[in-house]
């Protein structure tokens, strides 16, 4: 028998020594969230859990378990021959379910008695959720932050490519978050991660990092469209260095329009997501905004947006928020090009830790 019992902590502090980390729950709990790489076996999928949930309460718990065994067992067994017949005996699994076991105990089981080294998560999901969570708070303060600033569309994201170009350590929450962190920052066609997923995301990247180096982030909101950034994360980011990148306007509004080209390619998406800034306008001023749009003048509505909207909004935030914005240092790239922004990322990475 080598089948092992570890603690939720032991597998967030150890999770790549294992050869294959394995999800037995069903396919939807899957796509919340899961553990890093995990590969999603379902003891039961979600229909199969849907109708023992339904035997167990009309039925009874007994007539359940049996037709719920025999699910599992032909579950089981298609695992093993799609994913176990041609590994060696030293394969070394991690295996979690939800909460109680049973899902994934049954698929350890079986794995045991093969004979390969298996290992089962006590607590499940919801225990390594929890312990994940608690680790996220002893990275973020392990960690030195630079935080990149600088008012919509001075090229803060193109910054962080950059400097993941040039090697330098980047947490781009934006693209763990999958939103450009504004009213209008939903990207068609693009869901969101849920707040579970993106906290494992979050964790995941944290983990990866060398806390004897600086880690490059933008200056961020407490939520990135729907989710939440870390509440300690948060808190380090606010207390950290600050740098405050700066463009011409003309640059920014040119800018916007490259990385918000879907809203150039379709103004009737634009007018429709100017909506949501009518109570904070007016609905005179996006009536007007979006008479310019229909003329084809998206680049004034840009501008306008930038000097009555964000621009007042972002800087009474910076000096609100990040304790160190007003003592940041000022760089203004040649331009909002990937050749001005590496220029800008060699400088910075050689000026960090």
């Amino acid at each position: 028998m080598s089948l092992t019992l570890i603690t939720a902590a032991d597998a967030v502090q150890n999770l790549d020594r294992f050869d294959t980390v394995i999800d037995a729950r069903s396919e939807s709990e899957f796509a919340e969230d899961h553990l890093p790489q995990a590969l999603n076996w379902p003891t039961l999928n979600d229909a199969e859990r849907q109708f023992i949930g339904t035997t167990y309460k009309q039925v009874n718990a007994f007539e359940a378990k049996k037709r719920g065994a025999a699910l599992a067992a032909r579950n089981i067994s298609a695992h093993i021959e799609r994913e176990v017949i041609a590994k060696a005996r030293d394969w070394s699994p991690l295996l979690y379910c939800w909460r109680g076991g049973k899902r994934s105990g049954s698929l350890a089981l079986v794995l045991d008695q093969i004979g390969f080294r298996v290992n089962l998560v006590e607590g499940g999901y919801k225990a390594f959720r929890a312990a994940m969570l608690q680790d996220i708070e002893v990275r973020a303060e392990a960690l030195q932050f630079q935080v990149v600033c600088g008012t919509t569309g001075s090229g803060k994201t193109r910054l962080l490519h950059a400097l993941q170009r040039a090697g330098a350590q980047v947490l781009d929450l934006e693209a763990l978050a999958q939103h450009r962190s504004s009213v209008l920052g939903a990207i068609p066609g693009v869901p969101q991660p849920s707040q579970k997923r993106f906290d494992s995301l979050v964790w995941d990247a944290l983990r990866r990092f060398d806390t004897t180096r600086t880690v490059f982030v933008e200056s961020e909101s407490k939520k990135v469209g729907n989710v939440s950034v870390p509440e300690r994360l948060m808190h380090r980011m606010r207390q950290s260095p600050c740098i405050n990148l700066q463009l011409p306007l003309a640059e920014r509004v040119q800018l916007l329009l490259e990385d918000y080209a879907y809203f150039v390619a379709n103004p009737a998406h634009f007018c429709n997501r100017l909506d949501v800034l009518t109570a904070q306008r007016g609905k005179a001023v996006v009536a007007a905004w979006k008479d310019s749009v229909g003329r084809g003048d998206l680049a004034a509505v840009v501008q306008d947006l930038l000097l009555t909207h964000y621009d007042p909004v972002y800087v009474q935030s910076m000096e609100r928020n990040f304790s160190q914005f007003a003592q940041a240092l000022g760089i203004a790239p040649q331009g909002r090009g990937a050749a001005a922004m590496d220029a800008v990322a060699a400088q910075l990475k050689g000026w960090a830790v």
